[in-house]
């Protein structure tokens, strides 16, 4: 009896233990205090980080109040309302909560979010640029459309696993060694953190983190519909596209073949015209430097 309640107790402490480990973390705050929020600059990072992309009504693919729906293996997913309603949106966050929301995948409530919400990407952004984006998002429309629940299966509705899973993958990437070139480096920063390209780009092993052999070499489309391009400087990628077809492709979403962007590619591209014609350039150079898969 007694060594049976030991290896209970022994159990449980890791069960604990377990728990601690993974809880849910949050923004050192003072990272935050002092930063102000510039509307115009965030602007453009709500262009570059493709918020409505994901977020704009369901219907109308307009204003940010979700339920847009996004299947994939684990269930689907509903992008939740991020508007300026205080209840059904995020209208009462402060700035370090949404910081650790994009950073941490931490909800203000202190629950996980799934990664479906690609912050193992945003996890790398500059918190000015998350000031700015603050101060942008408090100049946009308030929606009251309530957010929808995810429909997810056992064991993957249980937001206490992700802990886990944060363990072993938040800190993922950097994906490319870029070096010391700063049109290089500004690329990266577009394409692995603010525009997390990856997401789609990028097959996924078992358990839904991105596989970095095969770093931006298409996947599966999770709708089961067709699949996701190659975008590395390969042949079978944008390896026989020149830089300047590349830069039309964004700023207008024509391909060097007179086809037209389609599919949830279009508002990618709507958003990337936003874009300084240096910031596209510089994507085009960090795709142009990826390894041919």
């Amino acid at each position: 009896m007694r060594k049976t309640l030991i290896g209970l107790a022994i159990i449980g402490l890791v069960i604990v233990g377990g728990l601690f480990v993974t809880r849910p973390t949050t923004v050192d705050a003072s990272s935050f205090e002092t930063l102000t929020g510039d509307p115009v600059a965030g602007e453009l990072v709500f262009a570059a980080t493709g918020c409505a992309s994901c977020h704009s009504n369901a219907e109308t693919k307009l204003g940010l109040a979700g339920g847009q729906s996004f299947q994939t293996d684990f269930g689907t997913f509903y992008a939740p309302n991020i508007s300026q309603h205080p209840d059904e949106g995020i209208g009462s966050w402060n700035l370090t909560e949404l910081a650790s929301a994009m950073t941490h995948g931490t909800s203000p409530s202190g629950q996980h979010y799934y990664p479906a919400f690609p912050y193992t990407s945003y996890r790398s952004m500059q918190p000015q640029d998350i000031a700015d984006l603050f101060a942008y998002l408090k100049t946009t429309d308030v929606e009251d459309t309530p957010s929808r629940g995810h429909d997810l299966s056992f064991p993957f509705n249980m937001r206490v696993t992700l802990g886990g899973w944060k363990l072993l993958y938040l800190s993922e990437g950097p994906w490319l060694e870029v070096g010391d070139d700063p049109i290089l480096a500004r690329g990266q920063y577009l394409v692995e953190v603010m525009g997390h390209c990856g997401e789609c780009h990028t097959p996924r092993n078992a358990l839904g983190a991105k596989q970095a052999s095969a770093w931006l070499a298409g996947a599966l489309n999770p709708s089961g519909s067709g699949r996701i391009p190659n975008i590395t400087s390969s042949d079978d990628g944008i390896g026989g596209w020149s830089n300047d077809e590349l830069l039309e492709y964004f700023l207008t979403g024509f391909t060097p073949d007179f086809d037209v962007v389609g599919g949830s590619m279009a508002s990618v591209q709507s958003n990337l015209a936003k874009l300084p014609e240096t910031d596209l350039q510089a994507i085009v150079a960090y795709l142009k430097a990826t390894p041919p898969l």
